[in-house]
């Protein structure tokens, strides 16, 4: 796993797992367009990214490509959400959603079903 990821540099992944393979001239274009970064504040995050482990990087033409997957991402930030404000138990976090009141009832027969499936394993 690579260091934590900061929100900027999570939308330069979100860009290359959609994407696949992008020249950072492209991840430029796009992030200009989607959020007015400037060419330089992309570059700069990109080698965030790169120095994280996060991107590699080939040349010529400066190519990206996402050198971890969404899920690793999304375990590792659920993990130390859960460590961060639930002091590790993933139960408190699970009951703070549901007494919120704003999960659907479609969401919570699929955490039934989540867990029925795990008890079966």
């Amino acid at each position: 796993m690579t260091e934590k990821l900061f929100s900027s540099e999570i939308r330069v992944m979100e860009l290359l797992w959609k994407n696949g393979e992008m020249t950072a001239k492209e991840l430029a274009a796009a992030l200009g367009e989607s959020i007015g970064w400037s060419k330089t504040t992309t570059y700069t995050v990109i080698k965030k990214c790169i120095d994280k482990g996060a991107v590699l990087r080939t040349d010529p033409g400066f190519v990206c490509k996402a050198a971890v997957s969404k899920n690793e991402i999304q375990e590792s930030e659920a993990f130390e959400l859960i460590d961060r404000l639930f002091g590790g138990s993933p139960d408190l976090l699970v009951s703070a959603l549901i007494g919120s009141g704003k999960i659907s009832p479609e969401q919570l027969k699929n955490l039934r079903e989540m867990v029925k499936n795990m008890e079966e394993e």
